[in-house]
């Protein structure tokens, strides 16, 4: 893997300066996604790279990103952290989070250690990886999601490793409080990350915009994202596009964000949910991110977890939880039994709303994904819901 991922520096550095196409990465040994047909005079002058996403609903997204959008942010990135550095890659080179680490290698200080993925993300796996890093030499540097960073935290070794980081930049989901506390507590140089495709990744680092990045909240409390590392549009889909940036009279490029949000009195960003992700239960909106990060700061033994709403005849929807339990801490050690619901309940009882109290909770041994970091909502709704009929037909 790790030579196939080198291979592509060169062609990377083409479409950034460019001397050669865009490029429009996808995972290795699968069908990439078709294109839709462009006429090239309808493509942005210095488009360099097409990354192609898929959403809740499962429709494709084919993100333009501009040379110029790129740049932007690989030189917010170093201004913020501590200038150019070595990059460890521990993610998928055809998601913008991976593809990042290796812009920022292009531009940066030279190429990236790459991990071996191909057995999937372990621990082992990374402390191999990362003993290849030449620290010392320059600042390094890693980029993970919160269910990579939840690995590693159980693994001693792990931990003494990231800690020889400059900075471990999590994203692409929502780092909860207490993961990142969990973290900062191991002296791990942790830096919150928050973005998207749209704006070439991570642009709000620890809730503060890179340099020239803008942020407000929207009247329907969308968080709106601003400046030069702002996509061109989504390929072929001009009414996408148009419902989602626009370009103000200053010609300062926008993009409207599906995520929900507020800036607190010194200026930092929280992201309180995902308009499509809040429950609506009795009436009352639950967010579903502070019963997750519930669950896990005081439930013992939940690892992960995921809330979301299910079909309810007497509420409308009930809030339901997935759980993942942590490992055991001992080889030949037996898993502990799951804490059960009235367990959960009573344990956030005055800490939660009332409405927010799960109504379901079920353990699974892990979550279905739908990207690097990302749990499959659909996914987990339904399975969910199975097994809160399941469990009404067994009363």
């Amino acid at each position: 893997m790790g030579a196939a991922v080198l291979d592509l520096l060169p062609h990377l550095r083409a479409a950034l300066d460019g001397s050669g196409p865009a490029l429009a990465p996808y995972a290795a040994g699968s069908t990439p996604a078709p294109l839709p047909d462009v006429h090239p005079a309808d493509l942005p002058p210095d488009l360099a790279l097409v990354i192609s996403t898929s959403g809740s609903t499962g429709l494709p997204k084919h993100t333009m990103l501009g040379a110029a959008a790129l740049r932007a942010s690989v030189n917010g990135t170093h201004a913020t952290l501590a200038g150019p550095g070595r990059w460890l890659l521990a993610l998928p080179p055809y998601h913008v989070a991976g593809i990042q680490v290796l812009v920022r290698s292009v531009l940066g200080a030279g190429p990236p250690v790459v991990m071996d993925l191909s057995h999937g993300f372990t621990s082992r796996g990374f402390i191999q990886a990362a003993e290849g890093m030449p620290f010392g030499d320059h600042p390094a540097y890693l980029s993970l999601v919160p269910t990579q960073l939840t690995r590693l935290l159980g693994h001693p070794g792990a931990i003494g490793m990231l800690k020889r980081f400059d900075a471990v930049l999590c994203g692409g989901a929502a780092t909860s409080p207490s993961l990142r506390d969990r973290a900062l507590t191991e002296g791990i140089p942790l830096v919150a990350t928050y973005g998207m495709t749209e704006t070439c990744g991570g642009c709000v680092y620890d809730g503060s915009p890179l340099p020239d990045v803008q942020v407000h909240i929207d009247n329907d409390r969308h968080v709106v994202l601003g400046g030069p590392t702002i996509a061109h549009g989504y390929l072929g889909d001009p009414a996408r596009t148009t419902d989602h940036f626009h370009t103000d009279a200053d010609w300062v490029r926008w993009f409207r964000t599906d995520d929900l949000g507020e800036i607190d009195d010194d200026g930092q960003l929280h992201i309180t949910g995902r308009a499509d992700d809040l429950i609506n239960t009795g009436g009352v909106k639950v967010a579903p991110g502070p019963v997750e990060d519930a669950l896990v700061r005081y439930l013992p033994g939940v690892r992960d977890a995921v809330v979301v709403g299910i079909p309810s005849a007497r509420w409308g929807q009930a809030v339901a939880a997935a759980i993942v339990l942590d490992p055991p801490r001992s080889p030949g050690a037996t898993e502990q039994p799951p804490p059960t619901l009235n367990d959960a309940r009573a344990m956030l009882r005055g800490l939660l709303p009332d409405a927010a109290l799960p109504q379901i909770l079920h353990a699974v041994h892990a979550f279905p994904m739908r990207g690097p970091g990302k749990p499959d909502r659909a996914a987990l709704a339904a399975l969910l819901a199975e097994v809160a009929a399941r469990r009404a037909r067994d009363k």
